[in-house]
């Protein structure tokens, strides 16, 4: 039960819903119990004494208790459902405001579509329990034990001979949660799995589809669903064993019952009615103690669920605020002292010893090999990950002395693959700032070279993009995203290669326009041209983490360095192309 114990604080608040319900369980219970009843007084009062004057009461009175029955099982089954999704609405958000405070070090390790899985049938599985499960448990005690009290009334030694399958039954069931819980997980784990290939595979499809690659993805997911087909046939196996031999306890039970309950009539020991009853009431212990087995597979469905649901939960926020983070405007001062970045403990250092100092206005230009260290710089402006070593300021302060959301309010990203939602291109323009007027959306996408293709669009800003903006061209998709950091307005502003998918005129103009978006800001420019760094005020060369040359352009490319020799590769016949779109 520590499962459950875990996560009471969800379920734990509604519990007046669920209390309701039992109310209600109550009548259906006891009603139910009351059929053998009748069926007894109607065969030993009515039928063996000829007093067929009972019948119209008996039938009115069977009647009655069926309309009770009836609206006792409607709020029964409607409040343990409110219950159960209200329980499960509360864990839901929970889960998903857990996801967007998540570090991306905690990205970086999982997996869509397994989250997915969690988000879903995990947290059905569990509301499913909620709902059904723990009211169906206590039905079963509450019939076991008003059933066997009748039994008892009836007749202790039948009542005695009953209860001798109990013992057997209950062995078996707790045989059967012992192997039926770790097959549930495995199913779990496995339905991840599953959805992950199908998320990747359908996110990558343009990648499979240019390299040919269907025929493997067929493969890799073929062996995904063999492994859920194979661990849900397991779970299969296990019922297929135990429910006949439960059964099986059940009729022998039965067998034995009718034997010495025939005994006990013929020798006037007991009457007829009641061991027609007696045969009705053992069906309604031995059939819910056989039922056990699937409350108890409901069970482990949500013990496992409930378990990957508690993984999220419980994962360790690595970036937290302090109590008395500082709530203030930004002027975007940036300094670095001394810093150290490893993603992971021990493994590479991705940053090493990097110091450098950027007031406001100033624009620092990044460039080196990929994974050099160039966008680990800035996700350290912005708190997605903590550093090792020294220290990261801004306006003079540690980064972890501001509110998460007041520091990255006034940083405005660009990035490499730039993200839209599939809405419309005036929310995605907005997006980080939702009160932008019109006239602020219209003049970014101008800056940004972005209005022109807009307005030749069918319905303008309101067409609506296909999911991660399909429909757009790389350049077009950057366009946007540098639409969407300038309505923002930032102090800082970042552009991690953030014209890399636009051809070089168009890079030339977006470069003017951002100029002016610049003016006042710092900038950090991560490019892999040097046509986008040269107007830098200061330019960090990276290699393997480290800065291992810095200067201006002018300087840099007469200094013997790395970052000539990446001007000698790229840059001799590009710069007569812009020297010639700037005439």
């Amino acid at each position: 039960m520590e499962t459950f114990k875990k996560l009471k604080r969800f379920y734990w608040p509604y519990k007046k819903h669920f209390f309701w319900s039992l109310f209600f369980l109550l009548f259906v219970t006891a009603i139910t119990v009351v059929y053998p009843i009748i069926l007894q007084i109607t065969i030993d009062e009515v039928v063996v004494q000829t007093r067929y004057e009972l019948i119209p009461v008996i039938g009115v009175s069977f009647l009655g208790l069926m309309v009770v029955k009836g609206i006792s099982t409607f709020f029964f089954q409607y409040l343990g459902d409110l219950f159960g999704m209200t329980s499960v609405y509360k864990l839901r958000e929970a889960l998903y405001d857990k996801l967007q405070r998540l570090a991306f070090k905690y990205y970086d390790n999982a997996k869509t579509g397994d989250i997915m899985s969690r988000l879903t049938a995990d947290v059905e599985g569990f509301r499913f329990f909620l709902s059904v499960g723990f009211a169906e448990l206590i039905r079963v005690v509450l019939l076991i034990f008003i059933s066997l009290s009748i039994m008892f009334y009836y007749s202790v030694p039948l009542a005695l001979v009953t209860m001798g399958a109990i013992p057997f039954l209950a062995i078996v069931v707790f045989k059967f949660d012992r192997r039926v819980h770790p097959a549930f997980r495995e199913i779990r784990k496995s339905f991840g799995r599953l959805n992950t290939r199908v998320q990747e595979n359908i996110s990558g499809m343009n990648t499979v589809k240019s390299l040919s690659r269907e025929d493997f993805e067929i493969g890799r997911f073929s062996s995904n669903n063999d492994n859920y087909r194979q661990n849900y046939l397991k779970t299969s196996s296990l019922w297929a064993k135990y429910f006949p031999f439960m059964e099986f306890i059940g009729n022998v039970c039965v067998v034995v019952l009718l034997a010495y309950g025939g005994y006990l009539v013929i020798e006037g020991n007991l009457r007829l009615g009641e061991l027609v009853a007696f045969f009705s009431l053992v069906w309604y212990i031995l059939g819910p103690l056989m039922n056990l087995g699937f409350i108890v597979n409901q069970f482990s469905q949500a013990k496992a669920s409930g378990e990957r649901l508690i993984e999220i939960l419980d994962a360790d926020e690595d970036i937290v605020e302090k109590e008395n983070a500082i709530d203030k405007p930004i002027k975007g001062h940036v300094t670095f002292h001394d810093v150290t970045l490893n993603y992971i403990e021990g493994d590479d250092t991705a940053l090493s010893h990097i110091s450098f100092d950027a007031p406001p206005g100033k624009v620092i230009g990044l460039i080196g090999a990929t994974g050099s260290g160039k966008t680990s710089i800035t996700q350290l402006i912005t708190r997605f990950y903590e550093p090792q070593q020294g220290e990261v300021l801004v306006d003079g302060r540690s980064v972890s002395d501001y509110k998460l959301k007041n520091l990255r309010k006034h940083i405005g990203f660009v990035l490499q693959e730039p993200f839209l939602f599939s809405t419309s291109i005036r929310e995605n323009i907005a997006y980080g700032n939702p009160d932008v007027t019109e006239e602020q959306i219209i003049d970014a996408a101008k800056r940004a070279q972005a209005h022109e293709f807009i307005m030749e669009m069918p319905n303008g800003y309101e067409t609506m993009l296909g999911e991660r903006g399909m429909g757009l061209s790389g350049g077009q998709k950057q366009r946007i995203a540098i639409a969407r950091a300038i309505c923002i307005n930032p102090s800082i502003l970042v552009l991690d290669d953030a014209t890399s998918a636009v051809d070089m005129e168009t890079e030339f103009k977006i470069q003017q326009a951002l100029r002016e978006v610049m003016k006042g800001r710092t900038t950090f420019i991560i490019a892999h041209r040097i046509s986008s760094l040269k107007y830098a005020d200061e330019i960090l060369v990276m290699e393997d983490g480290a800065i291992v040359e810095r200067g201006t352009h002018e300087f840099l490319v007469n200094n013997n360095g790395p970052y000539e020799r990446i001007y000698n590769i790229q840059y001799q016949d590009r710069e007569e192309i812009m020297n010639t779109v700037h005439l």
